[in-house]
């Protein structure tokens, strides 16, 4: 089944057609048209901050993994020490887990967020003509 697209004009041009026809009985004639519309959603986008409190760990394993770096390249340059580097490393992991200052708690974390304001709108959809012709009753979707 073939759709054709039918404008105002087309429709006026054929209910004109009709009403021209002889015998009185089956004169075609308009008896309604309407038109209908449709809800949209208009979305505004817009940017706010939103803070929150959030926990953080005690963790030492950054600092504690800084101090063996640092202590096994100071291990490895100094003195003829066999396996100097291990020996620094283990010595700088431990210095630096204890002058760690990491410490459990909360901390104020802000993001910016998108959100959006929705506004409802009525625009036109299509029109539908009802009309008779020859005692039967038509109807016709149109866009205007």
């Amino acid at each position: 089944m073939k759709k054709f697209k039918i404008t105002l004009a087309t429709v006026a041009s054929a209910l004109c057609g009709l009403t021209g026809v002889a015998n009185a009985e089956y004169v075609g004639a308009v008896t309604k048209i309407t038109d209908h519309y449709k809800t949209v959603i208009e979305r505004d986008a817009y940017d706010v901050e939103v803070c929150y409190n959030e926990q953080v760990s005690g963790d030492k394993t950054g600092d504690t993994l800084k101090g063996a770096i640092i202590g096994g390249i100071i291990g490895n340059n100094v003195g003829n020490v066999e396996n100097g580097g291990a020996l620094g490393a283990v010595i700088g992991g431990m210095l630096g887990h204890n002058n760690s200052d990491a410490t459990g708690g909360t901390k104020r974390v802000c993001r910016i967020e998108t959100r959006y304001n929705d506004t409802p709108r009525e625009i036109y959809s299509h029109s539908i003509v009802s009309f008779m012709y020859e005692g039967r009753n038509y109807t016709v979707r149109f866009q205007k």
